[in-house]
């Protein structure tokens, strides 16, 4: 089965089984102060999880697109994508261990099917405080699962502690519970260096996994973990290991998901995938996360900042590596970006939708860094065996070398980076705010505070006055609010005239004056689009959606929340308006 196949499949499985199909939500968090990309199916339901009710229904399914900053280094060894899709599945209260441990097996072996005897399981083996038991009702339901496939349960299924266990955080009111992952036997020998014996969770990738079930069943209370009355399940399985799996492939990049980009990049280099396996995988992998990232409804382009800063650390890196396999093409980048748009047009159309922008963004970055490459690696090679802070940095701000690119350089020369001297540097230049691990990006809102309620009101107001004073094609880019200060990223090409804001910052103090009446409907997302409300109309299915009414004067599609009336707002006044990246300008603005 190809990976179409399989993504169909999955969903229309669930489909069937009472699900309601829900689209995937944008890369760029909306509501999560946590994150710097959505990285699971799971996030962008988290209000629903936590008790809200979903507009359709108990039972959901998707596919969700998904990046992990922190597996940027893991990609090349078979089975870690930084961008992936994940398949998923949600029980709202509804059904629980037995409907999902047994459906997920179903779909795998009737539907997909996988040989059963390649596959195992892992549960929770209980708190090692001994306050939460061993999860031996999953224990139960697997090995009646096996035996109905005819397969022996001994010695297939493992139980660890902190791998088998999930929790949003450590807050009280956050969820927790056990969770039970599917791994697959790929065939492969047992590799000794990563120990003596071999255990679905080792690392030498001869077992994958390919799901993973978490049972949400307590939640945090002043005196510990309580079982949650409405219990709700979290189903999550990758499309890339799951192709591989189904594919006889052993490794990801071997699947369709990958194969035109990697057959274009032996066309471009000369040389054969199967010798240079790294170079070809980090390049196929990172233009493939740009493509996605910068062609999303709220599309960040390179930059030395935020999200931004991924985007540009991704390019560089693949073109870095581009250089190592010879590839000597002018502007090569948008051929790999184009393969992907083309690839995935039906399933995700904002790709095809920002292909301009998409392929004007990669154009422009890799000008920019082959412009000083060359220069800055005559550099590096210059340096000693201990490269400091102020070298580091030097690299960075005049050859553009994210610090990342700096070490992985001087690891290949076995030599060390003073990384502290360097972030001491960085610190010094307010316009290089951070690197990306230096912490986490502060998106969406910081909390549900009353000032952070007000403010985000407010941002509803500033775009339908953004929208009448520059025109239609504003649309929320990218959002930060806390209690003190709202920021709102918007596309624009140019800067904004006195004039502009001045105008701007009148009308949306004219309908705070109004005392305009604020409240939601929920409605299908055709119907928001009819009736004009802004948002992101992404889903091909026509699910239902919340539009959030001001008056006549705003109608956004929104989850958040919000003051019951626009006189609550007080005196609105913009701060600073500034670029943000290539044409996307920022706004700052306070409610005094």
């Amino acid at each position: 089965m190809n990976s179409k196949d399989i993504r169909q499949s999955y969903i229309k499985f669930f489909q069937t089984r009472g699900h309601a199909i829900i689209p995937s939500a944008s890369l760029i968090p909306e509501n999560d102060s946590t994150l710097l990309f959505v990285n699971s199916g799971m996030f962008p339901l988290v209000p629903y999880l936590l008790g809200e009710a979903h507009p359709a229904g108990q039972r959901l399914v998707n596919s969700q697109k998904s990046f992990r900053t922190e597996d940027i280094d893991e990609v090349g060894d078979n089975r870690h994508n930084t961008f992936f899709e994940m398949l998923g599945n949600w029980s709202l209260g509804d059904y629980w261990k037995s409907e999902q441990l047994n459906w997920w097996f179903e779909f795998l072996v009737d539907e997909l099917k996988l040989d059963p005897k390649r596959l195992y399981q892992t549960i929770y083996a209980g708190s090692k405080d001994g306050a939460i038991s061993r999860d031996t009702e999953s224990e139960e339901i697997v090995r009646q699962i096996f035996n109905k496939y005819g397969v022996d349960d001994d010695g297939r299924i493992f139980e660890y502690v902190d791998k088998n266990w999930w929790q949003r955080g450590d807050a009280v009111g956050e969820l927790g519970g056990p969770d039970s992952e599917t791994f697959y036997d790929t065939g492969k020998d047992h590799d000794p260096k990563f120990g003596e014996a071999c255990h679905v969770n080792c690392d030498c990738g001869k077992y994958i996994e390919i799901g993973n079930s978490v049972f949400m069943q307590y939640q945090k209370t002043d005196k510990g973990w309580e079982e949650l009355k409405n219990k709700n399940v979290d189903f999550g399985g990758g499309l890339e290991r799951l192709s591989m799996a189904l594919q006889g492939k052993g490794n990801v990049f071997q699947t369709d998901l990958f194969n035109d980009a990697i057959t274009k990049l032996e066309e471009m280099a000369g040389k054969k995938y199967e010798d240079n396996n790294r170079p070809f995988e980090i390049i196929a992998d990172h233009l493939k996360a740009a493509t996605f990232i910068i062609g999303d409804e709220k599309g960040i382009g390179p930059s030395n900042t935020d999200q931004g800063y991924i985007v540009r650390r991704l390019i560089r890196r693949a073109i870095r590596f581009g250089r190592q396999l010879g590839i000597s093409q002018k502007q090569w980048t948008k051929g790999i970006a184009e393969i992907y748009i083309e690839q995935y047009k039906d399933i995700y159309p904002e790709l095809n939708k920002h292909k301009e922008f998409i392929i004007s963004e990669l154009d422009k970055e890799e000008a920019k860094f082959e412009a000083t490459l060359e220069k800055g690696e005559k550099e590096f090679e210059k340096l000693s065996d201990k490269i400091s802070g102020a070298e580091a940095f030097d690299l960075y701000q005049s050859y553009g070398f994210p610090i990342e690119m700096t070490i992985e350089l001087a690891l290949e020369k076995g030599i060390k980076v003073d990384e502290e001297g360097f972030n001491e540097e960085l610190k010094k230049h307010q316009d290089l705010s951070r690197t990306a691990s230096a912490g986490k990006f502060k998106g969406g809102l910081a909390d549900h505070s009353v000032e952070t309620t007000r403010l985000h009101t407010a941002s509803h107001l500033l775009l339908a006055a953004l929208r009448r004073v520059l025109g239609d094609h504003v649309s929320q880019r990218g959002s930060n609010i806390t209690a003190e200060r709202l920021r709102f990223d918007f596309p624009h090409p140019e800067k904004m005239t006195p004039e502009q804001i001045k105008e701007v910052e009148d009308l949306v103090n004219q309908a705070i004056q109004d005392k305009l009446p604020v409240h939601f409907e929920e409605m299908p997302i055709e119907q928001a689009r009819e009736i004009g409300a802004t948002g992101v109309f992404d889903s091909k299915y026509g699910e239902r959606v919340k539009v959030y009414f001001m008056g006549d004067f705003s109608k956004e599609i929104c989850g958040g929340p919000h003051v019951e009336n626009t006189g609550e707002l007080g005196h609105f006044k913009i701060s600073k308006e500034e670029s943000s990246s290539s044409g996307i300008r920022r706004i700052k603005a306070v409610l005094e």
